[in-house]
């Protein structure tokens, strides 16, 4: 994929801070009124991790299916990997193995997926997904479901997660065409850019929370176009609120945020893209 050269232009103000401040307002003015009707969106996530008590038990966690059966009828095994190293006699090994630590519940039509977990709680759209309200209502219902089983005594984090593939069309000259946030190559190098991973990771002080934004070029969707993953990842671990109502008030606060997040990583042209 090749890339075209560019300069770094310089803020359009005398005053960065108030600059940046209308930039914010007219991405923020976006967000409430911008709807994709076709959103990139390859899954969304709502998760919640709990203090684990040795009262939670799999045998426990399989009940959360209850009631549930014909909605999300297929169970599997939610297993993680656990590694073990051990040094003897100045000898070191290693040991690889497999956890039993929950279950995946699928709906009927594979859209929805939730995770029942010894240290927690996460529901899946995938798409075609709708919007952000259906997606937080079933989340809701399906961790009151997981509470009454689990009585879960403290939330320690929870976050939302949205991943998308952008599929860009060739030919593709400058990735700043379409990505506001993007990998910067020194003009001493090679411009042509076969393939990148990058993360950042954003303080979000006001809101006490941290953006993970992980951006990579994946195998394409199609031989015309180049595809690229932008995965936004906005969670709190810390002065969690305790009341329910509260807890997924503060989801609002989230999605609010990952839109805003999602709208300054892209431009106009990768927007047209959607509609």
């Amino acid at each position: 994929m090749g890339r075209s050269h560019h300069l770094n232009q310089k803020p359009s103000s005398n005053y960065p801070q108030l600059n940046a401040r209308l930039k914010l307002d007219r991405i923020l003015q976006m967000v409430k009124t911008r709807h994709y009707p076709h959103a990139p969106i390859t899954e969304a996530i709502i998760d919640l991790k709990i203090e684990q008590t040795s009262d939670v038990t799999i045998a426990g966690l399989e009940k959360v299916q209850l009631g549930l059966e014909s909605e999300y009828p297929n169970k599997k095994h939610r297993n993680v990997a656990v590694l073990q190293g051990q040094m003897d006699n100045q000898e070191t090994s290693a040991s690889a193995s497999t956890e039993h630590v929950g279950f995946l519940f699928t709906s009927q039509d594979s859209r929805y997926i939730f995770q029942a977990r010894l240290d927690g709680f996460s529901v899946s759209r995938l798409a075609p997904y709708e919007n952000w309200q259906p997606f937080r209502d079933e989340a809701r219902r399906l961790w009151n479901a997981y509470r009454t089983v689990v009585q879960p005594t403290k939330v320690i984090r929870m976050a939302v997660r949205y991943i998308n593939r952008l599929d860009l069309p060739l030919p593709l000259t400058d990735l700043k065409d379409y990505l506001r946030t993007s990998p910067e190559i020194s003009v001493d190098l090679p411009q042509e850019l076969e393939g990148y991973f990058m993360q950042l990771r954003i303080p979000q002080v006001d809101i006490q929370s941290l953006a993970v934004i992980n951006q990579a070029i994946i195998e394409p969707a199609t031989q015309n176009v180049a595809s690229i993953v932008l995965d936004i990842d906005l969670f709190r671990h810390e002065n969690l609120p305790h009341d329910e109502d509260e807890l997924w008030n503060f989801f609002e606060t989230l999605h609010e945020r990952k839109n805003n997040i999602f709208e300054a990583c892209i431009t106009d042209r990768t927007r047209e893209l959607f509609n």
